[in-house]
């Protein structure tokens, strides 16, 4: 028991430094945002579930809520102050229509975490409180995972994989693989089934990448305005 509970632990501890890795892997994408000044075509979609996402598995993990589980709050801590940096270059370079869009999705956002909080605490106790906050964990990262979606289906459209970036769908695959074995050592279903569906999706994402990365124009016209913005794929991956 004690030898699978250390097992559990270095899993848990690979898994925040994979989790880190992925939090950080678009970073190259939010570079060529920066210099191109422009969003271009790249959703927020992800990021903005991913903030909800990290801000329910941040609460989940607390004492409060369910025991030995604190390395799931310490790194999804870490991802959501990401996370925020992230959207925040979003709404930067955004125009106001997408703006306000993101804004509202945030505020949104805010009040469900809060109701989730208020509920958790003041009407239920032990194990219907992590059951309840597990459920919509799951329901969320299950959302997390599978944002990405629009973006997949742009790229079967026009077969090009310019606007996934393939670092993103690498850690995403890797990360949900960890994490799946990190919950299945002492069975958490509201961490299998999220992650477990994320290992799927990250592996579909992979096989599309391979598939049309042939076929992709990386010279194609990238911004809003039209305008010619050369994104190389060091930018992308």
């Amino acid at each position: 028991m004690a030898h699978k509970e250390l097992v559990r632990t270095i899993i848990g501890v690979i898994g925040n430094v994979i989790s880190f890795g992925m939090f950080v892997s678009p970073t190259p994408t939010f570079v060529n945002i920066w210099k191109a000044k422009s969003v271009q075509h790249f959703k927020p979609d992800p990021y903005l579930a991913t903030i909800l996402n990290c801000a329910m598995w941040v609460f989940y993990g607390l004492p409060i809520v369910k025991k030995d589980s604190i390395l799931v709050s310490t790194i999804n801590g870490v991802g959501l102050v990401i996370e925020a940096i992230f959207v925040t270059l979003f709404i930067i370079h955004s125009n106001w229509q997408k703006r306000r869009k993101i804004f509202i999705f945030l505020a949104g956002e805010a009040a469900i975490l809060a109701i989730v909080i208020v509920v958790a605490l003041t009407a239920l106790h032990g194990s219907k409180r992590s059951l309840f906050v597990g459920v919509l964990c799951t329901i969320l990262n299950v959302g997390m995972y599978l944002s990405p979606l629009t973006v997949m289906g742009r790229v079967i459209k026009t077969k090009s994989v310019k606007y996934m970036p393939f670092w993103l769908s690498l850690a995403n695959f890797v990360n949900g693989a960890v994490w799946f074995s990190y919950a299945f050592l002492r069975f958490d279903p509201w961490l299998v089934i999220p992650n477990g569906l994320g290992t799927v999706g990250g592996l579909i994402q992979l096989i599309l990448y391979a598939t049309y990365y042939g076929s992709t124009n990386w010279d194609e016209d990238g911004d809003e305005n039209g305008k010619a913005k050369e994104v190389q794929l060091s930018s992308e991956a």
